[in-house]
């Protein structure tokens, strides 16, 4: 069956008529006299109504334009001049005059276009006078109802007048007016002249006002050619011409091109097999010629005008718009966003996008929807900023900030950065969806780690399990709050949590403002103001009447001030993050800065997200058609382009701290575990907890010292003589992952003083430490000894997942080492760069065993650079079949 076959409606029944048997009973006289007396009440009453119709018609129609000026006034409009924050003239509508609109006959108009904009604007154009009873009846109802106007009725000489007559004003006085030009336009003028001047005189969007120049605009064709297809696409312009254009929402033409030959299928001017062919047909659109500056973000300002004012306020009424965008910044954006793609073309990435938002305001600073516009090539006339992409691991602290809310939950049960999550790898159920198996980049298990070590990193199966916690609907409820829209299928898993779902370049930006500025959530807003011909301000950003629909909101505190704050305290600690990136990646600024970088697993997407309390921006890079990337990540792809416009826009700016909100207080934590320290904690950093959320007590530390009885390896009791006992620090893992934790070199201590401690692997890398940047000879410490020790060495291989190691740099040697000096390293041959260091261990059964701490070679020189000149570039990992992230 044909996707556009008419639905079966019922068959209105034919009216009873009722009998002739039998008559009437007589009625009384006195009843007689009150029906006639009410009859001619009725009628002088209805005398009455008609004269005062008519008078009123006459005094409405003396002070309207005369009709037979249609001709003379068609075709004639005032620009609208599209501006940046300080005037500079972005874009004005053209004079149809100069090129842009040729008058064409009806007779020359493909009879598909015609056809087919009368079954989509006016299907009883043939069978009325210029108003349509029933629509006017039902606009007519709504207006009293909702005391506004809220129902179209217009007919095709109803907006024809509302093109060349009268203001765009949407009241009920006006649409009187209107209707009684469209009763005498069709009195005084045919179906066809009507139809001539209403088609010459729609705009397409593209600056295309008519007909004729609306196919030479998108198919470089005269409009005596075009074919069914191309027909159909035009002739659902006209009604939002920004929302439905081809070239930069080509999905959302495509839907409306189905929904117009619909229409032509209902009105009968086609049959369903024509428009399954029309529908299939491939529509070659023509390369646009003009020059915008700023062309994405003009684009999107016009299609919010359209959405504000309507197209005949855009299009007619001269207006001055005022936008938000900062001319410095946008051209700093453009050049940074065309220079990057360009370096990166041999990693087979062709595009990129960049959004830069106020956060306090959620004024557009800069707006980049494509590396170059102009470039058919890469699809440049597609808005990447506004077209929906995998976020990868950017959306990972949507996911954490979800975990500290969790409403339902006490305070001392919400997540909090001190929360141990065990990164070990294990499969999820995961609803109707297969169990899903994340993995992390590196292809490593950290054992059990905080939420600031799992966030800071981009580690995959943390936020798995936060998302698993938290719950879907809690999360989707979330993102809605944050101005996400775009997460709206039935079918999401925990691959979420990792960048499974599609989202707007724009509304992950405002998300992350939602962060920067305190949990309180301002729209992005592209128009400052809107000043008429004459001068009057229509709308003011700030004022009473801003510019923008009233569904769009602003101002609400979504989630709470010190949530928000925790987030982008994790975002901003350049230590936290060091393991994975190194200390001087390009998310280092020069001042406080909270950044995350996201790729998803197939390399189709690259982002990188982050802000400062002034400015945040987002980062995209990929290509248009979704073909893969080639062996880049975040840091390497999107982060240069947001490292260097960051730098560019907070020159000359003074440096800003994120400002503890109320609710907040800093507590001295164990670092690896983010309890309060336990004696035996090694490490301690002093961190933000929120106060309703403090730390966990020492005994929750994971690190313990264990009483244990030398003589048996047992725990020590109270018969253990005091000179057997002696004291040992564990790190304890939590029951269900003590097995990892002995297989990892983690010993565990024996669970009870039944059970024998038995001999385990000590081998461990004390100094240097995991990220420690080393030049020089260095000295490393540690232990080595195994079960039937036979001999250990050093090794080092460059990267951080190198694929083969040196020959021994020092050993082998025969003794074992307990916290010792394992021998040293000369670095002052290597290049700058991540390297890693290998303690390798054998057993007299032939039996190896490993420890290794990764560290970046960093020779010192004269004038260290002030930012990264490297970052690491992990090799592809074996990823699962639904998208996960790299760090």
């Amino acid at each position: 069956m044909s996707r556009y076959d008419l639905q079966s409606r019922p068959k209105a029944r034919p009216p009873k008529i009722r009998g002739a048997a039998g008559r009437a009973p007589k009625r009384n006289r006195s009843f007689m006299r009150g029906f006639v007396g009410g009859v001619l009440t009725f009628l002088a009453l209805a005398a009455f109504g008609l004269g005062i119709a008519l008078i009123g018609y006459a005094t409405i129609a003396g002070n309207l334009p005369a009709p037979t000026e249609l001709t003379n006034r068609a075709s004639t409009f005032q620009s609208t001049r599209i501006l940046d924050r300080e005037g500079n003239l972005l874009n004005e509508t053209f004079d149809p005059n100069a090129g842009r609109r040729t008058v064409v006959p009806l007779g020359q108009i493909s009879p598909y276009l015609v056809q087919a904009t009368i079954a989509t604007e006016d299907a009883n154009f043939y069978r009325h006078q210029g108003v349509d009873p029933i629509a006017l009846t039902r606009a007519l109802y709504y207006a009293v109802l909702e005391r506004g106007l809220v129902s179209g009725a217009s007919t095709i000489p109803q907006q024809l007048v509302k093109m060349v007559f009268l203001s765009p004003e949407q009241t009920l006085t006006r649409k009187v007016k209107e209707a009684i030009l469209s009763a005498e336009i069709s009195r005084r003028y045919s179906k066809e002249q009507i139809l001539e001047i209403y088609l010459n005189e729609l705009y397409y969007g593209n600056f295309a006002y008519g007909v004729d120049a609306a196919a030479e605009t998108y198919f470089g064709k005269s409009v005596t050619e075009l074919t069914l297809g191309e027909a159909a696409l035009l002739a659902g312009l006209p009604q939002l011409p920004a929302f439905y254009d081809p070239y930069a929402h080509p999905d959302r033409a495509k839907k409306r091109q189905s929904v117009v030959l619909g229409l032509m299928v209902d009105a009968g001017y086609i049959t369903p097999a024509e428009a399954d062919a029309a529908w299939l047909e491939p529509l070659a659109y023509e390369p646009l010629a003009f020059d915008l500056k700023a062309p994405h973000f003009t684009l999107f300002v016009r299609q919010q005008l359209e959405s504000l004012l309507g197209p005949e306020a855009l299009y007619k009424t001269g207006l001055d718009v005022t936008t938000t965008l900062d001319p410095d910044l946008q051209e700093a954006a453009q050049q940074i966003v065309h220079d990057q793609v360009a370096l990166l073309a041999d990693r087979n990435v062709s595009n990129g996008a960049l959004v830069a938002l106020r956060p306090n305001t959620g004024e557009i600073a800069a707006f980049v929807g494509s590396a170059d516009f102009d470039n058919v090539e890469i699809d440049g006339q597609v808005n990447m900023a506004l077209s929906p992409r995998q976020p990868g691991s950017s959306i990972k602290p949507l996911v954490y900030l979800a975990a500290f809310e969790q409403p339902e939950k006490p305070a001392a049960e919400r997540w909090t950065p001190g929360t141990l999550i065990a990164d070990i790898q294990q499969p999820f159920p995961d609803g109707a969806n297969p169990p899903y198996v994340p993995t992390n980049y590196d292809n490593q298990e950290h054992g059990m780690v905080t939420v600031r070590t799992a966030l800071a990193n981009s580690y995959n199966i943390p936020a798995v399990r936060a998302l698993e916690t938290v719950g879907l609907p809690d999360f989707l409820e979330l993102a809605r709050r944050l101005g996400i829209t775009a997460l709206t299928r039935p079918d999401y898993g925990l691959s979420l949590s990792l960048g499974g779902g599609e989202m707007p370049l724009l509304e992950l930006t405002g998300a992350y403002a939602v962060l920067a500025n305190g949990g309180k959530r301002m729209p992005p807003v592209a128009i400052r103001k809107i000043t008429d011909s004459q001068g009057n301000v229509i709308c003011e950003l700030g004022s009473a009447q801003p510019c923008q629909p009233p569904s769009a909101g602003g101002g609400e505190q979504v989630i709470s001030a010190v949530d928000a704050f925790l987030i982008t305290d994790i975002l901003s600690d350049n230590e936290a993050r060091s393991p994975a990136f190194g200390p001087n990646s390009v998310l280092r600024l020069d001042r406080p800065a909270a950044a995350k970088t996201g790729t998803t697993n197939d390399f189709r997407d690259n982002l990188t997200m982050g802000y400062t309390p002034q400015l945040v921006t987002g980062v995209w890079v990929g290509n248009t058609d979704y073909s893969e990337m080639r062996a880049i990540s975040g840091v390497t792809g999107a982060g240069p382009i947001w490292n260097q416009f960051m730098l560019a826009a907070h020159a000359g700016e003074p440096v800003m701290e994120f400002t503890p909100p109320p609710g907040v207080r800093q507590v001295e934590v164990c670092a690896d575990t983010g309890t309060i320290p336990s004696p035996a904690c090694p490490e301690r950093r002093v961190r933000w907890f929120a106060e309703d959320r403090p730390p966990l007590p020492p005994e929750k530390d994971l690190y313990q010292i264990v009483r244990l009885d030398r003589n048996t390896g047992r725990l020590a009791n109270e018969f253990t003589p005091p000179d057997a006992i002696e004291e040992k620090v564990f790190k304890i893992y939590p029951e269900p992952y003590r097995a990892w934790a002995e297989a990892h070199g983690i010993p565990q201590p024996p669970a009870s003083p039944e059970d024998a401690f038995e001999f385990q692997p000590e081998l461990f890398i004390r100094q240097p430490v995991e990220g420690e940047v080393v030049s020089g000879i260095v000295q490393v410490y540690g232990s080595a000894n195994v079960p039937g020790f036979s001999s250990y060495e050093l090794q080092y291989g460059v990267s951080h997942d190198p694929g083969a190691f040196s020959p021994p740099i020092s050993g082998p040697y025969g003794a074992p080492v307990i916290d010792g000096l394992l021998g040293e390293w000369d670095t002052t041959g290597l290049g700058d760069g991540p390297h890693t260091l290998r303690l390798l261990a054998h057993d007299n059964a032939g039996g190896a065993f490993e420890q290794r701490v990764r560290v970046f070679v960093a020779h010192p020189t004269a004038a260290p650079p002030p930012t990264a000149t490297w970052t690491p570039v992990p090799e592809a990992p074996t990823a699962p079949p639904i998208a996960t992230d790299t760090p």
